[in-house]
């Protein structure tokens, strides 16, 4: 059997079942020339394989995100992309590989902030995943980089602030936790009793950095 008649979509599978045990497999064998073989497919004209290629890769990062660091700039040209999937799952794959290739994500830092601006919510939460990995990663990045999650994380969907917090806490260290302090602390109000009680937590974390 072919590797991409392993798809769940080949397999007439609605579920990701399938996909998960491909990716799992590639990565266990370290099977490069496979994991090569469904990026190319990235570009399939079957949208369904398009999808559960993309997938399929990212499970492969999840796993293993080395095997699929090369294939940076492949995921970053489905941020372009009209199928939605194929945005969301880009950059999920970007979030899984952001530290091993901050530069090549910074060198394309206006389309990750045009797609996180017109994307869906898993693309969203990924994206500012992305950025946060890139900012900490380097002082220049994150001097460029956290001006825009600060702006984000002001004006940002009440039950977003939690999670969105903690993804761009791996940014902030002792020169830039001032803003980020006070940013939480103005959102706090509006914030739910569970929603409240994690940002607690993470100003604890703040603090002692």
């Amino acid at each position: 059997m072919s590797l991409l008649e392993k798809l769940a979509c080949m397999q007439k599978r609605k579920d990701e079942v399938l996909n998960r045990e491909l990716a799992k497999e590639l990565a266990q064998k370290n099977d490069k020339s496979g994991i090569k073989e469904i990026a190319e497919n990235l570009q399939n004209k079957d949208k369904n394989i398009q999808n559960d290629c993309i997938k399929v890769l990212y499970e492969i990062g999840y796993l293993k995100p080395e095997l699929i660091n090369d294939f940076v700039l492949d995921f970053i040209q489905l941020l372009s992309s009209k199928n939605n999937r194929l945005v969301g799952g880009g950059m999920i794959a970007l979030a899984v590989i952001a530290e091993a290739k901050p530069k090549e994500i910074y060198d394309n830092l206006s389309k990750i902030n045009r797609t996180i601006e017109q994307g869906s919510v898993i693309t969203v939460d990924n994206g500012i995943k992305v950025l946060a990995k890139v900012a900490a990663s380097n002082a220049k990045y994150g001097q460029e980089i956290l001006p825009y999650l600060m702006n984000h994380l002001k004006s940002c969907r009440p039950k977003d602030v939690p999670q969105h917090s903690e993804h761009i806490f791996c940014a902030i260290n002792s020169d830039n936790k001032t803003e980020y302090l006070n940013i939480l602390n103005e959102r706090m109000d509006i914030l739910s009793k569970t929603q409240s009680a994690r940002i607690k937590r993470l100003i604890k974390k703040v603090e002692g950095l």
